[in-house]
């Protein structure tokens, strides 16, 4: 969702925290995927419209994207592709990998609190107390 909004409604939508996300419904798991979209054979167009990555070039604010590299349920390929498509049209983001965490980006001594003071003080950055 939070790619969705800041791609998609770069007016209304300034800054945003992305952990593992689906940049692409092509790429995610079928079982939960085509349970609500059908088949990609039957209905290709509606994946790649209902994707992030198709609406990259908007980015105007700021992104900050984390994956881990071990998520077994939205593959680190997701946020390769991401990555890659900003890149392409000059889109300035930060980016958070973490080694061989999963979808939960939980193991390892630590990583719990960095995630969240990652994302807090990316937040406090961005949006200011007492920002309009």
């Amino acid at each position: 969702m939070t790619l969705n909004l800041l791609f998609r409604y770069p007016e209304i939508y300034k800054t945003g925290v992305s952990v593992a996300p689906v940049g692409n419904q092509l790429l995610y798991d079928n079982v939960y995927q085509e349970r609500y979209m059908g088949v990609p054979w039957e209905n290709k167009a509606d994946f790649i419209e209902g994707s992030p990555v198709t609406y990259a070039k908007n980015l105007r604010g700021n992104l900050l994207l984390i994956h881990g590299t071990g998520d077994d349920n939205v593959h680190y390929q997701n946020a390769e592709i991401v990555i890659n498509e900003l890149i392409k049209h000059n889109r300035p983001f930060q980016m958070m990998a973490y080694p061989n965490r999963s979808h939960g980006i939980y193991e390892g001594k630590n990583t719990t609190q960095h995630l969240y003071n990652l994302i807090t003080n990316y937040l406090l950055e961005h949006n200011p107390i007492g920002a309009k």
